[in-house]
């Protein structure tokens, strides 16, 4: 017995060798069936050839290494786009509340997250729209034009964002940031939002949007509440325990919602906040 289950382990062995060997001759032949130098020789003289790609690196004099770092800053800055998106625009109360609003729903996928978030998004392009045109026009513009420097461009378009989110921030949130810096909100500060620090202005917006972005969340939640205890309280009643109540409530809150044009009244209140 024991002499058989060597003899079978054996041929398992080589049964497996050859396979692995099998497997690297397929692999060679189409190697050396799809060289560049094989592909070129078949390729037709009337058909064009594929463009190259050629990668050179410049002279390592002061110049050359500045513009590397330059290239390098709008990358990163790149990068940090969709938190300057986030956090500076009216994108994150727009978000939350449509979450507030399919979560009061009972509803777990529909609208899907796609949905929300190119809403949300085209509605904070609409909102930031004036915003967006004044920064162009302060700053973009003349510096593509070569009339100012990098730096004053910078500092001209974000004025006009400072100005949009001072009025959206509450003063105990933008307090917060200020007095962790041993700094106070001076009524200079109040009459000329430009003067504040980008870095206590932006956690101070956010704060103000997500407390606004929460009460607008409760006032929605608050008549599909009353419909989820009252089918609870009926369900309870009859003796019925054991049947979900989501599965009944949920098609009135549908019925509530679009009765009362519900996608249009949230959008409106969203864009009524923002209104100047």
């Amino acid at each position: 017995m024991r002499q058989g289950m060597a003899v079978k382990r054996q041929g398992q062995r080589r049964a497996a060798a050859r396979l692995a060997f099998g497997t690297a001759l397929v692999a060679l032949a189409l190697v050396m069936g799809f060289h560049p130098s094989t592909v070129c020789a078949q390729t037709s003289p009337s058909v064009p050839a594929i463009p190259g790609v050629s990668v050179s690196v410049g002279g390592s004099g002061p110049v050359s290494v500045a513009n590397t770092v330059k290239i390098v800053l709008l990358l990163t800055a790149l990068t940090l786009a969709p938190a300057g998106l986030i956090l500076m625009t009216c994108f994150t109360r727009v978000i939350v509340v449509l979450s507030f609003v399919r979560n009061a729903l009972s509803l777990q996928t529909s609208p899907p997250n796609q949905v929300l978030v190119g809403l949300a998004l085209f509605i904070t392009l609409f909102v930031m729209q004036p915003t967006l045109e004044q920064a162009n026009a302060q700053a973009l513009q003349p510096y593509l034009r070569g009339q100012i420097s990098q730096t004053v461009a910078i500092d001209r378009a974000e004025a006009p964002f400072k100005v949009f989110m001072a009025k959206q921030t509450r003063t105990e949130d933008l307090e917060l940031f200020l007095a962790y810096r041993h700094e106070t909100l001076t009524p200079e500060m109040e009459r000329h939002p430009e003067s504040i620090a980008m870095s206590a202005l932006v956690p101070a917006f956010t704060l103000s949007e997500l407390q606004t972005a929460f009460q607008i969340g409760f006032m929605i939640y608050l008549p599909f509440l009353v419909i989820d205890l009252v089918v609870s309280t009926t369900l309870m009643s009859m003796g019925m325990m054991m049947l979900p109540p989501v599965m009944i409530s949920l098609p009135f809150k549908v019925l509530l919602f679009v009765m009362v044009n519900g996608w249009y009244l949230v959008v409106k209140s969203l864009l009524a906040g923002y209104a100047t």
